[in-house]
């Protein structure tokens, strides 16, 4: 074993760091709620939308209308499945660009007929098979960030799992970004960035650390706007407790926004990407 490696196996945690650790797993817990388990908890009169209207209806991504207490909204997510046959059918998740001209489709509906954009992230990222690539994975991605930052309604994310890379972000350029307290946001999973940092995917739980992709450290940096409070050890343990501590953040966040004029809520999801990251030189 090199000396980096036995470093990274006598890695000593401190109490936050574990905690993020934690958070991590509890991320990926196979019985974690889906977008599917949400909805209809959250929403009234959900009815599906599909398709992009030129390749076909990717089903990692749903689409569709729903109320959110008699307010007409456009709900927009990704799908993970549970069982293998509905994680198959939902490519584990991970959206097709034909799944990100849908979401703009109907986020571009949404912007016509002046309906808030509600959207729920949950991906290990977007597919980077052949076939994506040929019909235009980067280009799909690229533009919904660009007509997203356009959109004269509201935009409110909340990231429920896992929000990883451009495959998030696609759907992800909202006037507020909100996570569910055990769910992680990051440029690439903590594997991923092992193994191309350090060639050595077992320093996943130093990634995860060094990325800072989990909820506490997130807000600190200013990415996200709020934490959503789960049940201990998981949303899974009480999907409907978290479902309603999700309404309650997209009632209190969408209400603001809502007493906004058009121009007032480009110019609030403008500035609030523009001041991200910001410092003074010393």
């Amino acid at each position: 074993m090199s000396k980096e490696n036995n470093e990274a196996t006598q890695l000593k945690l401190t109490p936050r760091e574990e905690l993020m650790i934690k958070r991590y797993e509890i991320s990926k817990h196979k019985d974690r709620p889906t977008i599917n388990d949400y909805i209809p908890k959250i929403f009234s009169d959900f009815i599906e939308l599909h398709g992009d209207r030129g390749f076909s209806d990717d089903k990692a991504i749903i689409t569709g209308l729903a109320r959110l207490n008699g307010i007409p909204v456009t709900v927009i997510g990704h799908v993970k499945g549970r069982n293998t046959t509905e994680k198959i059918a939902s490519n584990f998740g991970m959206p097709h660009p034909e799944g990100y001209r849908k979401a703009l489709r109907q986020m571009i509906q949404a912007d016509k007929f002046h309906r808030p954009v509600i959207t729920l992230v949950d991906t290990p990222g977007a597919y980077c098979g052949v076939a994506a690539e040929e019909r235009g994975q980067g280009e799909a991605i690229a533009k919904n960030l660009m007509e997203m930052s356009r959109l004269r309604v509201p935009v409110v994310t909340i990231i429920t799992g896992e929000g990883s890379s451009g495959g998030a972000l696609g759907i992800a350029q909202a006037n507020k970004v909100l996570m569910l307290e055990n769910a992680t946001y990051s440029v690439i999973s903590a594997k991923g960035f092992a193994s191309i940092l350090w060639k050595d995917p077992k320093r996943e739980k130093e990634a995860i650390i060094r990325q800072k992709m989990t909820t506490d450290a997130l807000r600190e940096l200013g990415v996200i706007d709020g934490i959503i409070p789960e049940p201990p050890e998981g949303a899974h343990k009480d999907p409907a407790l978290t479902a309603a501590a999700i309404k309650a953040a997209l009632e209190t966040n969408l209400e603001p926004l809502m007493k906004m004029s058009p121009d007032e809520i480009y110019e609030h999801r403008y500035k609030k990407f523009r001041d991200m990251g910001f410092f003074n030189e010393i």
